[in-house]
């Protein structure tokens, strides 16, 4: 299966763990911020991204007690310029709002609009 098919097979198979963090980062709900839901990325497909604040959101879960895969794959995205935030299924599923705040405390502020104060009209 090719890598297009399989993220999409994962966005119709999620756990509930990702189903409770997409409802939060899911169109712009996150202060604006957007994220995608299992992209790839290089050789891999990862759970969530914000592309433009380069912020990749991994939901772990059983499925993932390999830790020297992830070590590698980690290490592949952040040489990419990403930073991989991991978080337990179990973290996401009881304490969704930490969670929620540790991911907006990773992503750079959105810009402010200009303000038109101070112009002479």
């Amino acid at each position: 299966m090719d890598q297009k098919r399989f993220a999409k097979s994962l966005r119709r198979n999620m756990t509930d763990a990702e189903r409770i963090l997409w409802r939060q980062l899911r169109a712009h709900r996150m202060l604006g911020q957007k994220f995608r839901r299992q992209q790839p990325v290089g050789p891999y497909i990862v759970d969530f991204v914000h592309f433009g604040a380069r912020v990749i959101v991994e939901c772990d879960g059983g499925q993932h007690n390999e830790s020297a895969a992830d070590q590698r794959r980690d290490t592949w995205l952040r040489a990419q310029g990403f930073t991989v935030l991991r978080y337990w299924n179990h973290q996401i599923l009881n304490e969704t709002d930490h969670v929620l705040e540790d991911i907006l405390n990773s992503l750079p502020p959105l810009p402010q609009p200009l303000s038109h104060e101070g112009r002479g009209e």
